[in-house]
């Protein structure tokens, strides 16, 4: 089979054995961008605007009305990432809201049937073909505000499955665990258009991995990764800290650290932890944002974004921990790149072409 350009390199490992392959470009490649986009960016108040703010699910779904993206540029973005010194994007499919950027046959809530009436992944995935990017689909496994057949807020040990809506949303649907297959159905024919419809990819990114921990008898997630392997075999899989140590590596949001701390239940105490630990050794990756804190657009931190001395210092610092560095832009409304974050990664791609990667070095803590 013919190697993908982002393995150009590695043509006769992936001859032999496409994931080793694809493991081992993923060891090198020591940095990526992240891009969180959707209907959530037209409001630029965070992409959990609709769980902070409560928003009833037919009012959000009228975002869709608005949702043009006639600024994202495939070809801007991949050259960006490239003169930052980037190896591959990963970016959101579909978040918690459920609004997806891809085709899909599941759900008319998505961008072709959008104003915008492209399929931004699809545009995405061919430039990073064309410009020897990897790409990563992240894909809200574990949580959907949208879905009929999601679990019921009550049913969630952290709450988050549903906003606090004072009177459950009449389009929700769920009466018992039987009623979940639903969405389990819906999620893995989403993975296999994901999978089927775009050529090879560099891996597969689940988010929000709390909910999997709370109610993981009801997640098939051996039989979701046997999907992906199946489909495409040199594809990654991670899920946050990890879920059930299966993952090809681990991403924590800005500092490594172990779910099991979160917990008061014993047992699932100990699971986190040892699944935490089943991952530790890998090559792993730490994800973290230029804006102080929010992965989609957040208007009011405008002019208050990391600085370039701020990235090369967490790329020191996911070096010396083994892992690379997973750096999020929001994009904004209209689909743009922000100029500050444009500004600050062209800077410290220039810094990295002049000096190389910075020298491994940990931040304090």
């Amino acid at each position: 089979m013919p190697t993908p350009n982002f393995l150009k390199n590695y043509e006769s490992l992936y001859n032999d054995d496409p994931h080793s392959a694809t493991l081992k470009w993923f060891s090198e490649a020591q940095y990526g961008l992240f891009m969180h986009y959707g209907v959530y960016s037209l409001l630029g108040r965070g992409e959990w605007v609709m769980y902070h703010e409560q928003i009833p699910v037919n009012d959000y779904e009228k975002l869709k009305g608005q949702f043009t993206a006639e600024a994202f540029d495939a070809d801007f973005i991949t050259d960006l990432a490239l003169d930052a010194g980037m190896k591959y994007i990963t970016i959101t499919t579909r978040h918690h809201d459920s609004f997806c950027l891809f085709r899909t046959q599941q759900t008319d809530f998505n961008s072709l049937d959008a104003p915008c009436n492209r399929d931004l992944i699809g545009e995405l995935v061919s430039a990073c073909n064309k410009k020897g990017l990897g790409i990563f689909f992240y894909y809200s496994y574990a949580l959907d505000w949208r879905h009929p057949y999601f679990l019921p807020r009550e049913e969630h040990g952290d709450q988050i499955a549903r906003p606090a809506y004072e009177k459950p949303d009449p389009t929700y649907q769920y009466q018992s665990e039987s009623d979940f297959q639903h969405y389990i159905d819906f999620v893995h024919a989403q993975i296999r258009e994901l999978l089927t419809q775009y050529g090879t990819i560099a891996g597969m990114w689940f988010d929000p991995i709390m909910p999997y921990y709370h109610r993981s008898q009801l997640f098939p997630l051996e039989e979701t990764y046997a999907l992906i392997r199946s489909l495409q075999p040199q594809c990654l899989i991670v899920f946050k800290q990890g879920a059930n140590g299966d993952e090809d590596f681990a991403s924590p949001e800005r500092t490594p650290q172990s779910l099991a701390q979160r917990f008061t239940d014993p047992e699932k105490s100990a699971l986190a932890q040892r699944v935490w630990e089943a991952n530790h050794n890998k090559h792993n990756e730490i994800c973290t944002t230029l804006q102080p804190k929010q992965w989609g657009y957040q208007a009011r931190d405008d002019g208050n974004h990391r600085s370039v001395d701020d990235v090369l210092m967490m790329l020191a610092d996911a070096k010396a921990r083994n892992c690379n560095l997973l750096l999020n832009t929001g994009p904004l409304p209209d689909g743009s790149i922000d100029s500050t974050d444009e500004s600050i990664l062209r800077e410290v791609g220039r810094r990295i072409r002049e000096d190389g990667f910075p020298a491994p070095k940990l931040m304090p803590t």
